[in-house]
């Protein structure tokens, strides 16, 4: 998604700084250009060669040099990116963009820009909470400069709290994010499920599946980037709350069937949460203590949420769409659930042991509609939410804003 798209990576003096090296190699893989700007403080941290060589690229640094300026001046290269990424961004160089310094080639192309601009704070706690760096944020907020984060956790100075700067991969679905069609799903509301579910034995055991809930949050961030209205009902994962999302968090399939009723009527459903098929058919209100024989588990049926909302009558979603996490013969096995449920797309994929689906960061789908079914390559859990969210713009006919 983000091939051919250029992002002009500006790198400043913070220890944060070899992160970046992260950045560059996974916007890589997306198929992103990527140039970089270093600061002279900057370099204590990480090296122009180093950046050079993961990006492909010259890296810039000297406002003066007669030769950069020839060959590519600080404006023509403010404006030949189509994204600006500032990461890490210090206290330093946001009081700097806050006041429209512009005193090497780093501040003096984010001045010249007309191009969207992102920042990723990196600093100590107390610098962080300072006046002056709220105030710096609040001026840079009104321009429409995105901040992303920071992050709460352990510093290198050996403080912990608010001023570490958000991980490599969440600056790449910032960036993502921000290459989506906007608006194309405008109007429409979406609901879309995630994560496993818990079904309690007592109130220590559960039944559960491997589900992460990686693929089913992207594609409620995907839909939302796109303008749906959308909810998220989802079982317990570690997965961050999507911008832009209501989310509904729930445990058992019961809870889950209720919440997503309740967010009926909707244009649009996802059914991408693993909901276990069975529960307890009596749960202990006690612990079940380990004595004698082990106990006898009796099962009984959970409700069939993708059959539920696919039969809603004149709550019907318009497009209904579940997904069929099968081993071997992937796509025979999908076909006929697809049937069997109702719904009007299934996307099918391989969790047998050994493809690393559930809880790894890719996934290789099979698209099966009642006329066709389109094998996709493997790519990241991102790539597939936003494939799926444009066939669904495409299936309510909201072409892309270049067309």
């Amino acid at each position: 998604m983000l091939q051919n798209k250029r992002i002009l990576l500006i790198v400043s003096g913070g220890i944060a700084a070899y992160k970046c090296l992260e950045l560059i190699r996974r916007l890589r893989e997306h198929g992103a250009a990527v140039r970089c700007v270093l600061t002279k403080a900057a370099t204590e941290f990480v090296t122009p060669l180093s950046l050079s060589a993961l990006s492909g690229d010259r890296v810039y640094g000297d406002l003066f040099s007669l030769t950069d300026e020839h060959e590519m001046g600080h404006i023509q290269l403010s404006r030949d990116a189509d994204l600006l990424v500032v990461v890490p961004a210090t206290a330093n160089i946001l009081a700097r963009m806050a006041q429209g310094i512009a005193d090497d080639v780093a501040t003096t192309v984010l001045l010249a820009t007309d191009k969207k601009v992102m920042v990723a704070p990196s600093m100590n706690v107390r610098m962080w909470e300072h006046a002056a760096t709220t105030a710096n944020l609040s001026v840079l907020r009104q321009r429409d400069i995105q901040v992303l984060g920071p992050n709460s956790g352990d510093m290198a100075c050996g403080e912990f709290g608010e001023g570490r700067m958000v991980e490599p991969d969440e600056i790449l679905r910032a960036i993502q994010d921000h290459f989506l069609d906007d608006g194309r799903l405008t109007g429409l509301k979406a609901l879309v499920t995630s994560g496993p579910t818990y079904e309690p034995i007592d109130p220590v055991r559960y039944i559960a599946n491997r589900s992460s809930g990686k693929q089913g949050h992207a594609i409620a961030t995907a839909l939302a980037g796109m303008g749906a209205e959308t909810t998220l009902v989802t079982g317990p994962t570690q997965q961050r709350n999507p911008s832009g999302v209501d989310v509904i968090s729930i445990e058992t399939a019961r809870e889950m069937l209720k919440a997503c009723e309740n967010a009926l009527p909707t244009d649009i459903a996802v059914c991408a949460a693993a909901v276990s098929d069975w529960r307890a058919e009596e749960s202990a209100d006690k612990k079940i203590k380990k004595e004698g024989d082990p106990p006898s588990l009796s099962l009984t049926e959970n409700p069939d949420i993708l059959r539920t909302l696919s039969n809603a009558g004149n709550d019907r979603p318009q497009l209904v769409v579940g997904f069929a996490a099968e081993t071997g013969d992937v796509i025979a096995k999908a076909v006929p659930k697809r049937e069997r449920k109702g719904c009007d797309w299934i996307v099918a994929n391989d969790v047998s042991t050994g493809t690393d689906t559930f809880g790894g960061d890719t996934n290789q789908v099979h698209l099966i509609t009642a006329t066709s079914t389109e094998s996709w390559p493997e790519m990241s859990k991102q790539d597939v939410a936003v494939a799926l969210a444009r066939k669904i713009a495409d299936q309510f006919n909201r072409p892309a804003a270049a067309e």
